[in-house]
């Protein structure tokens, strides 16, 4: 997703820009205050900026902030629309401008001309040889997130990751610690879910001799031990609202204090978070402090779920074959391509990590050599997942179809199936095409279908 800082002095101008840019699923941060902008703008990474400028200072910033951020676009937006201010302004660094005295519709095409001309490769097929072998992928969204990475590792900026349980969280994190220049000094994870309440205080910054009953001698925290390298902090969505406040001071004021010190101990390492919960759901709720959101969410890094990259699987299987093989001294040569079909139609709630598990138990399992076949999967991992080849007599006519027509009648059709099948009953039917009856009633009002009795 291409992210875009928009700097306006005018909050209710900011708020019409920032609205335009959501509606058409742009990662926006939006600031008023011009300190704020340039703080931003040197500790985050943006595709593109759009910075107002009314007046000759302003072209001077823009030179500065090209000078700054070479690869990061820049678009003027202003309401002096005269020849020799915006040949000034592309003179200083601009890669576009846009008058405010034109029709808004047109500031999301110049938003989008920008980009495509500045950042061709966020949509192109190429493809980058990440270098950290334990992080497989060759989906669009997986390469963006290789170049995320590639672009932050040298950075000290605090990383928020964000993905459902099993997506490769720690991978992602790992994969920053070694490739920046920290990756000689320590790497501490800590699980914050993992440690009873009680103890997570005393677990994160240590504790002194006598600061509760139990506590003996003084004891280092996690937050001491990662030293000058990564701490990352999983499930951080886990921790109180009063360890939350703590843990924002330190990052914050790279201070924090051993539970009974009086004396202050400096933060030297570089934090990474992640969680599989909805952080800005949690902040809504009240579940998550908003101000440790923010100093959190500096650099954003979402994984997908397998399920929505399926065609990475392969790739993750071979991955995996290789892996177990070198471990459990295995013969086997691949998977055959039934038992392959069956990895792609499964769902993967369990994500990657589900995927690595069922590798190696079949590895560990299979007796004989060759190939892994469909008697080697464990069959009630799969029992939903249906391998009857719909379309195997399928033929593709030569002037070619219209595709969302193709796949609409092969949905009508299997719903019609159903419904015969069941003799109309509703609920049957959903069963027979695992949709809940209320989806099954609404797809049959949209398509109009009905069965006679």
């Amino acid at each position: 997703m291409n992210r875009i800082l928009i700097y306006d002095p005018n909050p209710e101008l900011l708020n019409v820009y920032r609205w335009l840019l959501e509606k058409h699923n742009f990662w926006v941060f939006a600031c008023s205050d011009e300190t704020e902008a340039k703080t931003l703008i040197e500790k985050q990474l943006f595709h593109l900026c759009i910075w107002a400028a009314e007046n000759i200072q302003g072209i001077d910033k823009i030179f500065a902030l090209k000078s700054q951020r070479p690869e990061m676009g820049i678009i003027v937006t202003s309401s002096i629309n005269q020849p020799a201010f915006i040949v000034s302004c592309m003179r200083a660094g601009a890669s576009n401008f846009w008058a405010k005295t034109t029709e808004s519709n047109t500031f999301i095409d110049v938003i989008t001309e920008t980009l495509g001309r500045i950042v061709p490769n966020l949509n192109c097929d190429e493809k980058i040889d990440f270098p950290f072998p334990q992080f497989v992928g060759r989906h669009p969204d997986i390469q963006e997130i290789f170049r995320l990475i590639l672009s932050v590792k040298d950075t000290d900026s605090t990383v928020l990751i964000t993905g459902e349980s099993g997506t490769g969280k720690e991978v992602v994190a790992r994969a920053i610690h070694n490739l920046s220049p920290r990756k000689k000094m320590p790497w501490v994870a800590v699980n914050c879910g993992a440690i009873p309440a009680n103890l997570i205080e005393s677990e994160l910054f240590g504790h002194m001799k006598g600061a509760f009953t139990g506590a003996t001698q003084n004891r280092n925290g996690r937050f001491q031990i990662a030293g000058s390298g990564t701490l990352f902090l999983d499930e951080i969505s886990d921790l109180s609202f009063d360890l939350q406040a703590k843990i924002l001071r330190a990052i914050q004021n790279k201070v924090y204090e051993p539970v009974g010190s009086a004396h202050s101990i400096r933060l030297d390492a570089r934090i990474i978070a992640a969680t599989n919960q909805d952080l800005e759901q949690a902040v809504i709720d009240k579940r998550f402090r908003e101000d440790l959101f923010y100093r959190l969410n500096v650099i954003p890094i979402y994984i997908p779920p397998l399920r929505s990259r399926k065609s990475d699987i392969p790739l993750l299987v071979k991955a995996f074959i290789d892996k177990f093989l070198e471990v459990h001294m295995k013969k086997i040569v691949g998977i055959s391509e039934e038992a392959m079909r069956c990895l792609m139609q499964y769902q993967w709630p369990g994500n990657i990590r589900e995927l690595e598990n069922l590798i190696e138990r079949v590895i560990v399992l299979k007796r004989d050599e060759g190939l892994i076949e469909m008697k080697d999967l464990p069959i009630h991992h799969f029992k939903k997942i249906r391998l009857d080849r719909y379309v195997a007599n399928v033929s593709l006519p030569d002037e070619g179809v219209d595709f969302n027509e193709a796949v609409n009648d092969f949905e009508n059709e299997l719903i019609i199936q159903a419904l015969q099948k069941t003799e109309g009953n509703k609920n049957r039917a959903a069963t027979l095409l695992n949709l809940n009856r209320t989806t099954l009633v609404e797809k049959l009002k949209r398509k109009g279908l009905r069965i006679a009795s």
